[in-house]
């Protein structure tokens, strides 16, 4: 039985983005989505670990775009400076650690990209089951897209999340609870990523559980920062 719950597309939220390759300067393609996320400095986004750190290490030319919508890029392009993933990760590609923070700044300003566009809190801990909000970047489209379902345990280190229009592309999607209707915040508890690198079918995504161990990523990120 398919899903009947689908990704539909909107006008976006401030502070979730997608990430673009560069080339002497200029964006070339989308291939993942970030968030970001309260820290004290404000310029940390989350995102998946495979989306950012490869075999080979860290990947370079990298941009973040907030509330990209169809070419508009109302609040810049920010440059990722520095990748965050845990040792795990590194070692092993394990998908248990497909967590990454990653640090971006904007040319030519000092002003942190959280006091520009807000951000989600972490949270971890939480429950497995949770009504979550999903906001992505298909990379075959240049809308984001949102649905609303609830989160289930998949296993133990791992969530499951249902719904259909979720492609290659809406990894490192935040998983959002409690959302404020007015702002578009809330608290991410996951990013798409982790058992398959989030899913080999567009209508079921997987997130890593978030538990202690991101909430230390975040700060070894922060003071390294």
């Amino acid at each position: 039985m398919s899903n009947p719950l689908k990704g539909e597309a909107f006008s976006g939220t401030a502070q979730v983005g997608t990430l673009f390759g560069t080339s002497n300067g200029s964006l070339t393609s989308h291939h993942c989505t970030g968030s970001v996320v309260s820290s004290p400095q404000g310029d940390i986004v989350v995102t998946a670990a495979h989306c950012v750190y490869s075999s080979s290490g860290a990947k370079t030319g990298l941009a973040f775009v907030p509330d990209y919508n169809d070419g508009s890029m109302p609040y810049g392009v920010w440059d990722v400076s520095a990748v965050y993933v845990a040792q795990q990760w590194i070692s092993d590609r394990d998908p248990d650690y497909d967590v990454a923070f990653i640090v971006v700044h904007k040319s030519g300003s000092s002003t942190p990209i959280q006091s520009v566009v807000g951000a989600d809190t972490l949270a971890v801990d939480r429950s497995y089951t949770a009504l979550t909000t999903v906001i992505g970047y298909p990379s075959d489209s240049n809308e984001p897209i949102t649905c609303t379902n609830y989160t289930s345990e998949f296993s133990s280190t791992q969530l499951q999340w249902d719904c259909d229009g979720y492609p290659g592309g809406t990894s490192g999607s935040p998983f959002l609870t409690d959302v404020n209707s007015k702002t578009g915040l809330g608290a991410v508890d996951g990013v798409i990523g982790g058992y398959e690198t989030g899913g080999d079918s567009p209508d079921v995504s997987y997130s890593v559980h978030f538990t202690t161990w991101v909430s230390q990523l975040l700060a070894e990120a922060e003071s390294k920062n």
